[in-house]
């Protein structure tokens, strides 16, 4: 996997500093913010794989960042470890009464933290409720939703692959690879803040495959801006010379060298106004048929 990626929110910049330095120095991508609402627009933008959270912050507090978190369809399975003076009980209890996976109290250990951090990402990732390399919500996160939805209306879930991934993988390698999947990742949170609403949820389903869950109306557009983005943004992954000759050169079965395009994105849609569905195996099997479909029945 690549870099877990810690968001520190902390008003007192000596410790922000400190704990910046200390986690980059462990191997993590480590971004600071000194505001809640700086905090909140920091993880729409890039999902954070856990948040250190201090409760006392100069605007909004950190219980209220925290609130805002569990609300999100988007945000609420981020591991959360709050980080404050108080040490009241019942200031604890309001804490995980939110949704907090832990809580430390200052002057605290910066190896107990350390081994805090760790825990709550081991256990998000071996309970299935994030990638670890795109800090999105995967298998059990996934299957919730399905459940959630089966039972209402108006929804559309879209099933996305990235065509030509393997290809790109066997040239580029896996930390290449790794790049490109959080790539897709910002970009399916970028197109959805524009065209979807924050109830949508965004998962990764694993490997090349994410899905979407957004409204019937807004799906079909939603669909044409990700392809349209993808196919030119992801440009970015290759070497001049791939860009301009639109393909590139990977290992083929028979030992020698073949032609793989660029890659694109396939994507499937389906929606309870147009099928039916007897439970959320029908969803994820029509669905990736249907992005069978859109890929040429390759992928």
């Amino acid at each position: 996997m690549g870099k877990a990626r810690l968001l520190v929110v902390e008003d007192d910049i000596d410790i922000s500093t400190m704990l910046k330095i200390y986690f980059s120095g462990l191997g993590y991508d480590v971004d600071t913010a000194m505001r809640g609402s700086d905090a909140l627009e920091k993880t729409r933008q890039v999902l954070p794989h856990l948040i250190v959270l201090d409760i006392m912050l100069p605007d909004i507090d950190g219980y209220e960042v925290c609130r805002t978190l569990r609300t999100n369809t988007r945000t609420s399975h981020i591991p959360v470890i709050f980080l404050t003076q108080k040490d009241e009980r019942s200031d604890r209890l309001q804490g995980l009464e939110l949704g907090a996976d832990d809580y430390i109290t200052k002057p605290f250990d910066i190896e107990e933290l350390k081994l805090r951090v760790q825990g709550a990402i081991r256990r998000s990732e071996r309970e299935s409720l994030t990638d670890p390399r795109s800090g999105l919500p995967a298998g059990r996160l996934i299957e919730e939703q399905l459940r959630r939805i089966i039972r209402e209306q108006g929804w559309a879930y879209m099933d996305i692959r990235i065509d030509s991934f393997e290809p790109f993988k066997d040239v580029y390698g896996f930390v290449a690879g790794d790049d490109v999947l959080r790539f897709t990742g910002m970009l399916i949170g970028e197109v959805l803040d524009d065209l979807g609403t924050s109830t949508d949820f965004i998962g990764h389903a694993g490997g090349d495959n994410f899905v979407i869950i957004s409204q019937e109306g807004a799906a079909d557009t939603i669909r044409e801006r990700l392809k349209a983005r993808f196919a030119e943004d992801v440009k970015t992954h290759y070497n001049f010379m791939d860009r301009q000759q639109g393909f590139i050169f990977a290992p083929g079965k028979d030992g020698g060298q073949e032609q793989a395009p660029l890659m694109t994105l396939s994507i499937g849609v389906v929606s309870p106004s147009k099928q039916g569905f007897a439970d959320i195996r029908e969803i994820t099997e029509l669905a990736a048929e249907a992005r069978r479909q859109d890929s040429g029945g390759n992928a």
